[in-house]
């Protein structure tokens, strides 16, 4: 299969995803994302709010002179409550700052690691609603699931990081061309993680081993980066990205398990030598 047909079955599985999740009743997966945005913005804010008020703490303390010999301490004393303001609001706004950067770059994985639970789930449930397999609960396949998910998101974050790094400081020597092509390509890089980390939870419940599901990406990597360029797309919206792409995400792994069942069989017993013929032709 191309890349680029691969991708456009990335894509279009994103309408059947839709239809699935209001026709078959998998819509209340979107209150855990709901859930998990009110928990991050009081989780948020409270953080901070300690930080600052720490920070205040300290900053209060180190402008304390009472040494009467050293001609600024009566001066530094008056003052020392609105610097202690000042630098106080300082540390809020910067410690905010910082804290909206590292979710923005990392808020993706960070949905996926901590939702992983409800993916694996809702993975399982589209199957059994395309192809009729039936999975009975397994409280140790589950947790294998989870662990699973949560390393791949953690593997994959840091690959992607890695990536970043190179391509910015190849940047620097192509400044305003480079920081352009640098920017696309990161894109589809994170498009093919998120979409690898959304599509593996069907390789997992095939017992896959992590070598050959990446066989498997590798082999279909335009549907991979299909699947994951909404996702990828909703976390470059400016301020609420991470907030959007929570509730995009419950639709990517939907979609995921579509597109997989569109490119492999689920049906197939054979799933793993499948996977592995197809990465040979590739």
């Amino acid at each position: 299969m191309s890349i680029f047909k691969g991708f456009g079955i990335g894509l279009k599985t994103y309408g059947k995803a839709i239809e699935l999740i209001f026709s078959k009743g998998l819509w209340w997966y979107f209150l855990f994302p709901l859930a998990l945005n009110v928990i991050v913005m009081i989780a948020s804010w409270y953080g901070i709010s300690l930080l600052s008020e720490y920070a205040k703490q300290v900053i209060e303390n180190l402008l304390k002179f009472d040494d009467e010999a050293f001609f600024l301490s009566e001066y530094l004393q008056s003052s020392s409550g609105y610097i202690a303001i000042t630098l106080g609001w300082a540390v809020w706004f910067i410690s905010k700052v910082l804290f909206f950067v590292l979710y923005g770059l990392f808020g993706g994985y960070i949905i996926i690691m901590i939702m992983s639970p409800i993916f694996a789930l809702l993975s399982e449930k589209t199957e059994e609603i395309l192809t009729g397999n039936n999975y009975p609960f397994n409280g140790d396949q589950l947790i294998r699931d989870i662990v699973r998910g949560i390393l791949i998101a953690f593997r994959n974050m840091f690959v992607e990081f890695a990536y970043m790094i190179v391509i910015f400081i190849l940047s620097f020597f192509i400044p305003v061309l480079g920081g352009i092509i640098g920017t696309i390509i990161l894109f589809f890089i994170a498009s093919y993680f998120y979409g690898f980390a959304f599509i593996d939870y069907n390789n997992e419940r095939r017992r896959l081993t992590l070598k050959q599901s990446v066989q498997f990406m590798r082999a279909n990597k335009g549907v991979v980066m299909g699947n994951g360029f909404v996702f990828t797309l909703a976390m470059f919206i400016p301020t609420c990205g991470t907030i959007v792409a929570g509730f995009v995400a419950v639709v990517s792994v939907v979609a995921a398990t579509v597109a997989t069942h569109q490119t492999v069989d689920l049906n197939t017993n054979s799933y793993a030598n499948k996977i592995e013929g197809d990465d040979e032709k590739a």
